[in-house]
């Protein structure tokens, strides 16, 4: 596996996965940060204040420990959520450390604003996995094990989902039905609007089934629009996808 992927936060991907069997050794526990969550998504304090706002998948990202902090209701769902806090800090520290040892031969994959060395770049996403696991201790009930397209929700729990680097991002492996079901379950879940990051693959390649996926939920929303994201790390992932589910 490329180290850039590794960076990106690749989980074990599939439907119908058996937690029973999940393998620990095959995830990878990489996480962002609060911070970058508001940059990808162009989000704000006053934008989420009051909202159930569900991440899919949560990985290690430290943004539902702080969105509660602000007095957001979060909630974050990942297939790694099966093991215990303990040991995903361990395989996380592993992850990082072995990202950063390789992250250097694919450096001018990605645009060094936000991150002003690798160093910077390793403490960030140190601080995300600590913020994530101690949150996971504190709260556990914020967060739930499970993966797309099936996700253990009420229907419209939520009024706001995240997807952050899964949907198209895996675009080489997550075939065309996979993103339908799992946009389709997402939309299931959620009461206002669903907000996807980036919409690009790991190559930068914009994901060339958009317009078919939206063209084949048009029933099921009232507005989809691109808009460009303030946040860019990986080279030309610079838009997000809004869809709006009710005027």
């Amino acid at each position: 596996m490329k180290s850039h992927q590794k960076e990106s936060g690749l989980k074990k991907l599939g439907a119908g996965t058996d937690n029973q069997k999940l393998d620990l050794s095959r995830i990878v526990f990489i996480g962002r940060t609060y911070e970058e969550y508001t940059g990808m998504f162009n989000l704000s304090v006053e934008q989420m204040a009051g909202k159930r706002i569900l991440d899919c998948a949560g990985g290690a990202c430290s943004f539902t420990a702080h969105a509660n902090r602000r007095g957001i209701q979060a909630s974050a769902c990942d297939i790694a959520y099966e093991f215990k806090a303990d040991d995903l800090e361990r395989k996380g520290i592993d992850d990082l450390n072995h990202t950063m040892e390789n992250m250097g031969r694919v450096a001018d994959q990605y645009v060094w604003s936000y991150f002003s060395s690798l160093k910077a770049l390793q403490e960030e996403r140190a601080r995300a996995l600590h913020d994530c696991v101690q949150d996971m201790r504190e709260q556990p009930g914020r967060y739930q094990a499970a993966a797309l397209p099936t996700l253990p929700y009420a229907d419209k729990q939520f009024d706001m989902s995240l997807n952050a680097h899964l949907l198209f991002m895996y675009s080489d492996r997550l075939d065309y039905e996979f993103h339908l079901t799992s946009l389709v379950e997402l939309i299931r879940v959620t009461k206002d609007e669903i907000r996807i990051f980036p919409l690009t693959d790991l190559s930068g390649r914009k994901y060339e089934h958009l317009d078919r996926l939206l063209h084949d939920v048009q029933a099921c929303i009232h507005s989809a629009h691109i808009e460009k994201s303030s946040y860019e790390f990986q080279r030309g992932a610079n838009e997000l996808l809004s869809i709006r589910l009710q005027p």
